[in-house]
């Protein structure tokens, strides 16, 4: 009977990573559930960890719906600056995901892509 405990205990712990639930990383948003039409905002924050200045060259994202920019377009080392975007829902419906790319002059992140995401409903 031991024995079982102490596989059934091991088990557990070794399998629960499996089954728990996938987080957003550093350069994702989730909006969640959302009515359709609303305008969506959020501030990504980007960190400058190189140890030279790094530059952003531009901020583009992956539709017209999606308007983003940089506070700041030149970032000394270990410095950070946000990378607002703004989402209007209207005309979208069900999941979307849409993305924001900012092109930087370090060749080792040339593109840094960030994604928003949404499950848009119907209004009423």
């Amino acid at each position: 009977m031991r024995k079982y405990i102490i596989i059934f205990i091991l088990g557990f712990f070794i399998w629960q990573p499996v089954y728990a639930e996938k987080k957003p990383g550093p350069n994702e948003w989730d909006f969640g559930r959302v009515k359709q039409g609303e305008v969506l905002k959020h501030d990504f924050i980007l960190k400058n960890e190189t140890s030279d200045i790094l530059e952003i060259n531009s901020v583009n994202s992956s539709c017209g719906c999606t308007v983003s920019k940089a506070d700041k377009k030149s970032l000394l080392p270990q410095s950070s600056t946000a990378i607002s975007v703004t989402f209007n829902t209207k005309g979208y419906l069900g999941n979307v995901k849409q993305f924001v790319y900012v092109n930087t002059d370090n060749a080792d992140m040339a593109i840094i892509k960030f994604t928003i995401k949404a499950e848009i409903v119907k209004e009423g």
